[in-house]
C-alpha cells in the first residue's frame, strides 16, 4: 500500500501527498474515502468548483495554507481540466472523522454543494465521547511532556474550549496538579466547566499569569499575535483542537519575534521587550506532532466506527442520496460490547420484564437518537 507521509512536512509537501494519496494508476481517483479533518474532500470539492467555473482560486488567501491548496489546484488544472471530474464520477462516498471535518460537510450540504453521501462519524458517541475526551486526556500531557520535559503541577494552564476535547485537556492537565482555567463561548459549557470546579474567564484575563496555553476549539484566531506579546515570559502555547490557525502562527511568524528552533517540534519566540513564549509543533496537533497521537485502544473505537461506515456506504452505494448521515444507535452499541471483555467488563442483562417496563428491547438500543452521554 503506498503512503505520501513523513515527518516534518512542509505544507506544500503536506498537500502534494494528498493529491498524489487521491492520485490512482490509470487516471483514476478512490471510491470511498475514509477522511480526517476533510482535507481530501476539500481538495477535491474545490477543484470540481474550479472546472465548473469558479474562481476562488484567485481570490485572496487568508493564510498561506490557503494560498498552497490553489496553488496546487492551479497546477493540476493546467496539466488536466477535467481531472476532477474523473474522480468524481466514481466516487461513493466519505466517512468524516472530526469535527471540523464534519462541520465542512454540513456546510457545504446546505450550500448545495456537497458531491456525494457522507457518514459522520465524529458524533458517533463512541467516537467523540471516547476519542475526544479520553484520548486527549492522556495524550495531551504526553504531547507536553515530551515536548518539554517541564513540571506542570502548580502551573496555570489555560484551556480555550470545553467541549469533549477541552473536557479531556483541562482533566489531564489539572490530574497532573496544574491549576486550570477553562475560556468558552458557549454559557452550557461555561457552566459545565465551573460546575466541574474550573475557573471560567476570558483569555484576556489570564495574560501574564497563565503558564500553558492549549486550544481546543477547531475554530480559528483563538490565540492572535497581541495575546501572546502579552503572555507571561516561557509561556507555553500550543493546540490540541485541529487546524494550526487556532493559533495566529502566519502572523506570529512575520511578526518581529525572532524564532529560535530549540529541537524538532519545539521553537521559541523572543519578542523586542524581552520577553519569550515557547510554540510547541508550529501550532498543529501538539499530541501528534510532539508525541504519537492518542493510545490504540481509545482509537480502536474511532476506527470500528469508520470501518463499519464504509462497509454501510459501500453496500448502499446505489441507494444513498447525496447528504450527512450517522450511524444508527445499535451499531454504536455494538462498538462500544466489543471492546468491554479486554477491560474486563461484565454487562447486566435485563430481564424481559424490565425491557418492556423501558419500553426497549432486551438486547438494545437503549437509548434514543436524541439522548445526550
Amino acid at each position: 500500500m503506498p503512503v505520501f507521509a513523513w515527518k516534518g512536512e512542509s505544507l506544500e509537501d503536506y498537500w502534494w501527498s494528498t493529491w498524489q494519496a487521491l492520485s490512482h494508476p490509470g487516471g483514476q481517483g478512490p471510491q470511498l474515502i475514509v477522511d480526517d479533518g476533510g482535507d481530501a474532500t476539500l481538495l477535491i470539492h474545490k477543484g470540481y468548483e474550479l472546472e465548473e467555473g469558479s474562481d476562488w482560486v484567485n481570490s485572496p488567501s487568508a493564510s498561506h495554507e490557503e494560498e498552497v491548496i490553489k496553488d496546487l489546484l492551479k497546477q493540476i488544472h493546467s496539466e488536466n481540466p477535467r481531472r476532477w471530474h474523473d474522480v468524481v464520477k466514481d466516487w461513493r462516498g466519505v466517512s468524516e472523522e472530526t469535527t471540523t471535518g464534519v462541520h465542512r460537510l454540513y456546510k457545504m450540504q446546505e450550500a448545495g454543494k456537497l458531491l456525494v453521501p457522507a457518514i459522520n462519524v465524529n458524533d458517533s458517541v463512541t467516537k467523540s465521547k471516547f476519542d475526544n475526551l479520553y484520548g486527549c486526556r492522556e495524550s495531551l500531557a504526553d504531547g507536553i511532556k515530551r515536548a518539554t520535559d517541564v513540571m506542570v503541577a502548580g502551573k496555570v494552564a489555560v484551556v480555550c474550549g470545553y467541549g469533549d476535547v477541552g473536557k479531556g485537556s483541562s482533566h489531564s492537565l489539572r490530574g497532573m496538579g496544574a491549576r486550570v482555567v477553562v475560556t468558552e463561548i458557549d454559557p452550557i459549557n461555561a457552566l459545565q466547566a465551573a460546575m466541574e470546579g474550573f475557573e471560567v474567564t476570558t483569555i484576556e484575563d489570564t495574560l501574564g499569569r497563565g503558564d500553558i496555553y492549549v486550544t481546543c476549539t477547531g475554530n480559528c484566531e483563538i490565540v492572535t499575535l497581541e495575546h501572546m506579546r502579552k503572555m507571561k515570559d516561557q509561556a507555553i502555547v500550543c493546540n490540541i483542537g485541529h487546524f494550526d490557525n487556532e493559533i495566529q502562527m502566519d502572523r506570529l511568524n512575520g511578526s518581529d519575534a525572532r524564532k529560535t528552533n530549540i529541537k524538532p517540534q519545539v521553537d521559541m519566540y523572543t519578542f523586542p521587550e524581552g520577553h519569550s513564549i515557547f510554540v510547541l509543533a508550529e501550532g498543529r496537533l501538539v499530541n501528534l506532532g510532539c508525541a504519537t497521537g492518542h493510545p490504540s485502544f481509545v482509537m480502536s473505537n474511532s476506527f470500528s466506527n469508520q470501518t463499519l461506515a464504509q462497509l454501510d456506504l459501500w453496500k448502499n452505494r446505489g441507494t444513498y442520496k447525496v447528504g450527512v448521515y450517522t450511524l444508527p444507535k445499535r451499531l454504536d452499541e455494538e462498538v462500544a460490547r466489543l471492546h468491554l471483555e479486554k477491560i474486563g467488563v461484565k454487562l447486566t442483562t435485563l430481564s424481559p420484564k424490565q425491557a418492556e417496563y423501558l419500553g426497549v428491547a432486551v438486547e438494545g438500543p437503549y437509548k434514543p437518537d436524541h439522548y445526550r452521554y
